[in-house]
């Protein structure tokens, strides 16, 4: 996730305010169209469940005239009580036969029960042979309805196949129960009459009783499930089931063929219940239809969206980024850029600002570097002025000591010293001298403190002489040496030796400065640098102390260059010196 963060970091205003209007605008449309497509195809199954309701009803009033048809069959034969009564066997078959074949529409086979448990079928050759064990059921439900017509549950009849049974009792003329006429309907053409009004390629039906039977359904249809071990003769438990518990709306039903919107009616005067299922992707389907002749508008309107985007990115944004390549400008202040203000706005406004900050940016620069000159030079005169009196009182009362002794020579030599020190100080105003030139001033102030301390210390150096034309910051090594002999040797009883190690090594001149003094504590070392501490002047020559020193050469050569200090008490101290190996710079 950082690393995403850093990468849009890394785009430019103008990328990321083109994206940024694109998607947004692009969001927002794709989801106006998609709340559009989800608002028609709502609005589109709304029609269709309205009009399956319609068709519905529509059903339900032709399987009504289905129990109108069959109840007239049936007030037909009560109304031959006679002939049934008579017993003439080929006469009632005959009849029977006859009515059957007049309402082939709906009967598949019609029944005359008698009292006596005689059967007349009209297909009495095939009942002869295979016979009819539900007719009990029937006849004995019909029985006892007191005259009502009685509408059975679905079952599979041997000589009718797959029916229902409608039934009605007959009397005679003084009212006397004679038996039982019933017609066993032909459900495979209720099944196809009933396809032709509601079933579709993505529309198919269920019709089911009063106690939740299937009495027929869409066998064709392969959007129903098929229950195992079946070819499409029955549906599974579960699915009728799920039918069952529907309420008698429209509502939604998901099953392993897919998802339906369902319309389930009321019971009609058979006691049945008319189920109509469409496919929920047929209402997409043809949403989808509705938005083909627009895809090429859309694709259009996206490429000019795109361009337009960048362009309005691209013109928003010029301005800022004409500010951007200014700034980056600013890394080379040799030359102050300036932006042409062409504009009112809050970009022109920002670039008016960007010009004063240049403009007082610039006068910033020129007085600070008048400063800096300034300051070197106040500097120089610091450091020219920092003879410090202790010093001067010293020698001179040495020079008088020795007069006193008549050790002429060494007044001489003290004298010579003293004025070649002087002069280093005073009469060169240059900030760099030579090595040779920094060696022989450490020189003349080694051979003062001799005068003064004697004997006590002794100073070697070794220094290559191609290093002797380099150039050095004037009073570089002095103020170390003078620390080596007031800090490390002179509190040491037995004295010490001091020596100076110059080398060139990779364009440095390194220069090792190592006395076998006192040495100096850990918590004290650590603080040698530190250009918090302050300066002690304890009858020094200059006045300058090691941190000084560090300073000067890490402000005049940069941030690798200055002093490393180390040291062990009683031991002694190592400090290195790190300059730059380069000929003394043209003054």
């Amino acid at each position: 996730m950082r690393a995403f963060v850093k990468w849009y970091r890394s785009w430019s205003l103008a990328t990321r305010q083109f994206l940024f209007l694109f998607i947004v605008t692009f969001a927002f449309l794709a989801l106006l169209a998609w709340n559009n497509y989800n608002r028609a195809a709502e609005l589109f199954r709304d029609q269709m469940v309205s009009d399956s309701g319609e068709l519905i009803a529509r059903t339900n009033q032709f399987l009504d005239t289905y129990l109108n048809s069959s109840q007239n069959v049936l007030l037909l034969l009560s109304t031959n009580a006679d002939l049934i009564a008579g017993g003439e066997d080929r006469k009632i078959s005959g009849e029977l036969s006859q009515i059957a074949k007049n309402n082939s529409t709906f009967v598949k086979t019609l029944y005359i029960v008698r009292k006596d448990g005689k059967v007349y079928a009209s297909d009495q050759m095939v009942y002869d042979v295979i016979g009819n064990p539900e007719l009990k059921n029937v006849y004995r439900n019909s029985q006892q309805s007191y005259g009502a017509v009685v509408i059975s549950q679905p079952y599979v009849s041997p000589v009718s196949g797959p029916t229902v049974a409608i039934s009605l009792p007959v009397s005679d003329g003084n009212g006397t129960f004679i038996g039982v006429a019933a017609v066993e309907l032909d459900l495979d053409k209720l099944n196809r009459q009933i396809g032709e009004l509601t079933s579709d390629a993505y529309k198919t039906f269920v019709v089911m009783s009063d106690k939740n039977k299937v009495v027929t359904f869409d066998r064709d249809s392969e959007l129903l499930p098929q229950k195992p071990a079946s070819y499409h003769e029955d549906l599974p438990d579960p699915f009728v089931e799920q039918l069952a518990a529907l309420p008698i709306t429209a509502s939604e039903l998901t099953e392993s063929t897919g998802r339906f919107v369902v319309v389930k009616s009321g019971q009609n005067r058979l006691g049945w219940t008319l189920i109509v299922l469409m496919k929920d992707s047929y209402f997409y389907k043809n949403v989808i239809r509705l938005f083909d002749n627009y895809k090429t508008a859309a694709g259009i309107w996206v490429v000019m969206l795109l361009f337009l985007a960048f362009a309005m990115s691209r013109y928003m944004t010029k301005s800022v980024r004409t500010l951007a390549v200014k700034m980056d400008r600013v890394r080379d202040m040799g030359v102050v850029p300036s932006l042409a203000v062409k504009r009112e706005d809050e970009i022109g406004r920002l670039a008016r600002s960007f010009n004063a900050m240049m403009e007082r940016i610039g006068n910033l620069l020129d007085e600070t570097k008048r400063m800096e000159e300034r300051k070197k030079r106040l500097e120089l005169k610091v450091l020219q002025s920092q003879i410090a009196p202790h010093f001067l009182y010293n020698t001179l009362a040495c020079i008088g000591s020795l007069a006193k002794q008549h050790r002429t020579e060494e007044v001489k030599e003290t004298i010579r010293s003293l004025v070649g020190l002087l002069s280093l100080s005073f009469d060169r105003t240059a900030e760099f001298i030579t090595v040779r030139e920094e060696l022989e001033g450490l020189k003349m102030y080694i051979q003062i403190q001799r005068i003064r301390y004697g004997d006590k210390f002794g100073c070697e150096m070794d220094v290559p002489e191609e290093a002797m034309s380099f150039g050095i910051l004037k009073l570089t090594l002095q103020p170390i040496v003078e620390n080596a002999i007031f800090h490390g040797i002179a509190p040491r009883s037995g004295g010490g030796t001091i020596r100076i190690r110059g080398s060139i090594r990779r364009g440095k001149l390194r220069f090792f400065i190592r006395d076998n003094g006192t040495g100096m504590e850990p918590a004290k070392l650590a603080d040698m640098l530190d250009e918090r501490q302050p300066e002690e002047n304890d009858g020094h020559f200059s006045g300058i102390g090691m941190t000084n020193v560090h300073q000067r050469l890490r402000l005049r050569y940069g941030s690798p260059y200055g002093l490393r200090i180390g040291s062990v008490p009683g031991a002694g101290t190592v400090v290195c010196v790190t300059v730059p190996a380069r000929p003394l710079p043209a003054e």
